[in-house]
């Protein structure tokens, strides 16, 4: 007689906690939109004049399928509700809590400051 053994119901439970942990982070797309108050955002963002200044630096896709997963390639929506983030652009780098470069190369997209990665999760 052979005996079949299943999971226990706690062992699956932990199983599904650590592919959620694991993979849920990295599955989120950069699917942006632009607040028109700072109350209504996110994110403040103030846009440097060089790459150097930048903690991320972001290219604008160009189709919502091509937006990346927290590694600077940002989509922006038409409407609040399609965004992963809603982000309001400051006047001033002291109001940001992300300062960002727009570059025209996706390949020049990504974090220059990883301690700051964590505001677009």
């Amino acid at each position: 007689m052979k005996f079949l053994l299943l999971p226990s119901q706690s062992l699956l439970k932990a199983a599904a906690l650590l592919l959620v942990y694991f993979f849920l982070p990295s599955a989120q797309a950069q699917k942006v939109y632009s607040v028109q108050y700072a109350s209504d955002a996110q994110v403040k963002v103030f846009v440097t004049q060089y790459a150097s200044d930048a903690d991320l630096i972001v290219y604008k896709a160009q189709y919502s399928s091509d937006a990346g997963n927290n590694d600077g390639v940002w989509f922006f929506t038409e409407y609040a509700s399609d965004a992963d983030k809603k982000i309001f652009f400051t006047e001033y780098a002291s109001d940001a809590d992300l300062k960002i470069f727009f570059t025209e190369y996706k390949s020049d997209a990504g974090w220059k400051d990883n301690s700051k990665k964590q505001i677009m999760y």
